[in-house]
């Protein structure tokens, strides 16, 4: 009955292992984003809305 009681948090301590072992031998590789001017009006009316400045108006 011991057993049944110890193999549950010895199995989640060998599972932890296993995905830092492979966190670490196999990172994922960097997101590169680059802003595109297809979102940009979008992005403009979204500020607009948000602080009230309408974009490119002079003062």
């Amino acid at each position: 009955m011991v057993w049944l009681v110890v193999s549950g948090p010895v199995a989640v301590i060998l599972a932890s292992i296993v995905t830092v072992t492979l966190a670490i031998r196999h990172p994922d590789p960097p997101l590169v984003t680059r802003a595109t001017t297809d979102a940009a009006p979008a992005q403009a009316a979204r500020n607009h809305a948000a602080t009230g400045v309408v974009p490119g108006a002079k003062r």
